[in-house]
């Protein structure tokens, strides 16, 4: 049973849904706008907005924190150099969701997700 389960499976394995996250996360960071299916911005979402905030405070323990969740050091980089500074005054909230209709192929609800 999946009593109190929380958590979107994205119909993969575990290691497959945590690359595709985390892959997805870095191009949000990095473009700034990544468009999407619901359920994936959704669950990306998340890693977002913790990403940035732990960016806030520019220490070697927070680069070292995002460094073991990126591939590359390159979202990383833009975090502390860019993203950070931007948001110190801002509580919370960096990513917006916005609708973009269903999807020609198989009518999933698309999105964008972008950095406010």
């Amino acid at each position: 049973m999946r009593h109190r389960k929380k958590g979107t499976i994205l119909g993969r394995e575990k290691a497959p849904r945590e690359a595709l996250l985390r892959n997805l996360a870095a191009s949000v960071i990095l473009y700034e706008k990544v468009k999407t299916t619901q359920a994936k911005a959704k669950a990306v979402k998340s890693l977002v907005e913790k990403a940035i905030t732990s960016g806030k405070k520019p220490t070697i323990a927070a680069r070292r924190k995002l460094m073991g969740f990126f591939y590359t050091e390159h979202p990383v980089k833009k975090i502390f150099e860019v993203l950070g500074p931007r948001y110190q005054h801002r509580a919370g909230g960096y990513t917006r969701i916005v609708k973009m209709g269903a999807r020609k192929n198989d009518g999933a609800e698309m999105v964008q997700i972008e950095l406010v």
